[in-house]
């Protein structure tokens, strides 16, 4: 038995050994990638190429995915290989110090035997309790195979579990109490990380269920402008009020809540249109959906697909336009029905004749509400109460389409060149 003990000792021992560079190989295993710390490289390179097929095709680089492909999969089998042979060498020594084990054990019982110090039970005894105890050794193996695994795996997925979000409620924060829909910027300066300020003393007042237009050129600001309304980002310095609540001091939830935005790229859930007009206000009765998709000017497309409602739309809404993408989302801030109205290029996918149609559905929608509409048409914003004309971070320009399109500056140059492409000229 003392044998029996030594042996045990000693395959625990390396195993202990032999574990850490299990579960050292285990972690480089999930980070073989060095561009992604996430165990699934190899499927979210396929659901790439397949989500971005057109533009494989386009530009026939089938040959370049697959040199991409097969060298993610190389670093993987690399690590792979690694791993298999550690579990390999593990399951290696615990077979043949078994099989050592027993050797040493019957030579030892067969001569004891032969002097006739121990009987036939005791041996089948000794190697009775061997067989056990090897087996709960391989059993803890196993065991061990599967923990190095998940171990891998968790590893790599602690950090991203355990981040806190850079943007947090305060302790006190209360809920927007929205009385008007008043919006102000209070010397705000703002700037994302590792890049110059985009605002610097930024002050601006948008009067309750005023209708103010966004344009500018690229980079002007426009979207940062709403961003920070929704708490998306915070600003450095200043502060942005609504009805004299500061956005910052009061509960992310409730200030969201109280906004519908209308994105310029729609993405939709990979489920049913039903689903995805309901997100909106997921209360909300059907014939409530279908009023709020007859004013988006989609109920009677809808209408037309086999299942209707329950039309599946695919993966960001793959299988639909995407005009088609962009009425449901519309349809989904009617639902909605917030008293603050964010439209980012609501139109931008839209033909003329719908885009008109849209937007007769739009002014109904913004009765009541404050609203804020970017939009690089001008066209769009012919009938805003106000436009605010950003460059660099900066409103350069302030007023009404006849008053700013009647002036000099950058809003009738933009003006000017629409009309220009609009007419045919250079």
């Amino acid at each position: 038995m003392s044998l029996v003990a030594l042996v045990v000792a000693v395959d625990l021992s390396f195993g202990k050994y032999l574990v850490k560079n299990i579960l050292d190989t285990a972690v480089k295993y999930q980070e073989a990638d060095n561009y992604s710390k996430q165990n699934s490289q190899v499927i979210a390179s396929i659901a790439d190429s397949i989500l971005n097929v057109i533009s494989v095709r386009l530009f026939s680089h089938q040959a370049h995915e697959r040199h991409n492909f097969f060298q993610i999969c190389k670093k993987r089998t690399i690590a792979e290989r690694k791993l298999q042979w550690a579990y390999f060498c593990l399951w290696f020594i615990y077979g043949y110090s078994f099989d050592i084990l027993q050797a040493v054990n019957l030579y030892f019982l067969i001569y004891d035997y032969q002097l006739n110090k121990i009987a036939i039970g005791d041996i089948a005894l000794v190697l009775g309790i061997n067989i056990s105890i090897i087996e709960f050794l391989n059993h803890l193996t196993r065991n061990l195979t599967q923990f190095s695994t998940h171990f891998g795996k968790v590893s790599d997925a602690l950090p991203i579990l355990t981040t806190v979000p850079e943007i947090q409620d305060k302790k006190n924060a209360k809920e927007l109490n929205l009385l008007s829909g008043k919006i102000t910027f209070n010397n705000v300066s703002f700037s994302y990380e590792g890049r110059e300020s985009l605002f610097q003393d930024f002050s601006v007042t948008i009067n309750p269920c005023e209708k103010v237009g966004l344009v500018g050129c690229s980079g002007g600001g426009k979207s940062t402008f709403i961003n920070l309304i929704l708490r998306l980002f915070d600003v450095k310095k200043g502060n942005i009020q609504i009805d004299n609540q500061i956005v910052s001091e009061v509960t992310q939830s409730s200030l969201r809540q109280q906004i519908s935005v209308i994105p310029q790229d729609p993405l939709l859930f990979h489920d049913t249109i039903l689903a995805n007009i309901i997100y909106g206000r997921l209360q909300s009765t059907i014939e409530e959906i279908m009023r709020a998709a007859k004013l988006a000017g989609i109920h009677d497309f809808i209408m037309t697909l086999p299942d209707q409602y329950g039309t599946t739309v695919g993966e960001k809404g793959i299988k639909l336009s995407g005009g088609e993408r962009q009425r449901i989302i519309i349809a989904r801030a009617f639902l909605k029905n917030a008293p603050i109205l964010f439209l980012d290029e609501p139109t931008s996918q839209l033909d003329s004749i719908t885009e008109k149609t849209i937007q007769m559905s739009l002014f109904k929608l913004m009765k009541n509400k404050t609203t804020i509409t970017i939009a690089h048409r001008i066209s769009t914003l012919l009938h805003m109460d106000r436009i605010l004309v950003f460059n660099k971070g900066k409103i350069v320009q302030d007023g009404k389409h006849a008053e700013l399109v009647s002036k000099q500056g950058l809003y009738k140059e933009l003006w000017n060149a629409q009309i220009g492409c609009l007419n045919g000229k250079k």
